[in-house]
């Protein structure tokens, strides 16, 4: 049997060194966020539609999945899972009765503490090793690259 050995060099790490970098980095900070915030009770992301109540309660749904970048259909089960825990209840717009209101319940609220702990223990951990001009220097690069990306999104959706 002829087996062929892997080129080290083609390792999509080795390959594509950036996009490898902010997916390995992704996997792992969701990974550490995981595990603090399934001590609150959470899965990765349900606290981002929580803070997000915090900042403005009484969203649609639709306009949650707008702004955390996911589909409507995953923020529907996302959020009746949160509505079920009862961190969250859902009600009818009272302007349009297809529509459906999220908001914060007084658990919901009292939730954000150990939110911010989870992410302030996350910055903790990235910035370990960064010095503030390393700090400012990634901010840069990454806001560079998170524009690439939207707009890159934003072509392939406009059409």
């Amino acid at each position: 049997m002829n087996r062929r050995v892997p080129d080290p060099a083609d390792t999509l790490e080795s390959r594509f060194p950036v996009s490898y970098s902010i997916y390995a980095m992704a996997r792992m900070q969701r990974a550490i966020a995981a595990t603090g915030l399934a001590d609150l009770g959470l899965f990765p992301a349900q606290e981002i539609l929580l803070t997000e109540l915090v900042r403005d309660d009484g969203r649609s749904q639709k306009a949650l999945a707008a702004t955390m970048g996911i589909s409507h259909v995953t923020v529907a089960k996302m959020t009746a899972r949160l509505e079920r825990a009862g961190l969250v209840v859902r009600r009818t717009s009272t302007t349009d009765r297809r529509v459906s209101l999220v908001y914060l319940t007084p658990a919901g609220r009292s939730a954000q503490d150990g939110i911010r702990a989870v992410w302030a223990d996350l910055e903790d951990i990235v910035n370990r090793d960064l010095d503030a001009q390393d700090r400012q220097r990634y901010l840069a690069a990454a806001a560079r690259i998170r524009r690439s990306l939207e707009a890159s999104n934003s072509e392939d959706t406009a059409g």
